[in-house]
């Protein structure tokens, strides 16, 4: 269990790097990909949270308030994270049409978030293989144009480009800090990674519902709105698959 949850971090952590291709590839070509992988990315964090997690929390306890709660504190924590802290979870390159916070602020918001994924993937994983396999691969594709949005905001903050490689890489490795604080803890409380995987469905309900939908809502063009509209249906679709896998 704790080498499946090494390699899947560290698999997210890698994601880091994906920065670089925002300078390789086109921004027409750039801009397609990203109408794709945050639709994508949508579907999978909801179909993760309604088709895996949230049935398994069932079965493991009584869906009573305790559950609620942690849904709700997870929606609590990203809007904190975001309001107070100035960190947006967003998706979209850096650019003087669209400016982020200050890179201090967008590095220390970015590794915890990162944080909370390492909680994230380790309490999946405690819960079970598949759910931890699940939440990882949804975990994956948001990385992606997340991590790229990133990497802008580091180079348009002054960053050369290894700078902002290794700094987008180095707040990556805090997910590993989350995943020890919650192995350090798993026999502390009865039914604790069922809780941290409660508090999960509202973190990725947010990330979906607060984040994602509303960029996706701006774009107007009839064929990349089918376009959204499909690659959110795949999303969820993939999360469907993964139960005939079981």
């Amino acid at each position: 269990m704790i080498l499946n949850i090494f390699l899947s971090i560290l698999t997210v952590s890698l994601i880091s790097l994906i920065g670089i291709a925002s300078f390789i590839i086109n921004k027409k070509n750039m801009e397609m990909t990203l109408i794709f992988l945050v639709s994508f990315s949508a579907g999978s964090l909801l179909g993760d949270c309604f088709i895996h997690i949230l049935p398994e929390i069932i079965k493991k306890i009584n869906f009573g308030l305790a559950p609620a709660l942690l849904i709700l504190c997870g929606i609590l924590l990203f809007f904190i994270l975001e309001k107070f802290i100035f960190w947006r979870h967003c998706h979209v390159p850096t650019s003087s049409g669209h400016p982020h916070p200050i890179v201090l602020m967008n590095l220390v918001g970015d590794g915890l978030h990162n944080f909370i994924d390492g909680m994230v993937i380790a309490g999946s994983y405690l819960l079970n293989t598949h759910i931890g396999l699940t939440t990882t691969i949804a975990i994956i594709f948001h990385e992606i144009p997340q991590e790229i949005g990133d990497f802008g905001v580091l180079i348009y903050g002054g960053f050369t480009k290894k700078k902002a490689l290794f700094f987008n890489f180095l707040s990556s490795l805090t997910a590993f800090l989350g995943a020890g604080f919650v192995l350090i803890l798993k026999d502390s409380y009865q039914d604790f990674s069922t809780l941290i995987m409660a508090f999960t469905v509202g973190g990725f309900i947010y990330i979906a519902g607060v984040d994602l939908l509303p960029e996706l809502k701006k774009e107007t063009e009839l064929n990349k709105s089918l376009l959204q509209m499909v690659s959110f249906i795949l999303g969820m679709g993939i999360m469907v698959f993964f139960v005939y896998m079981e």
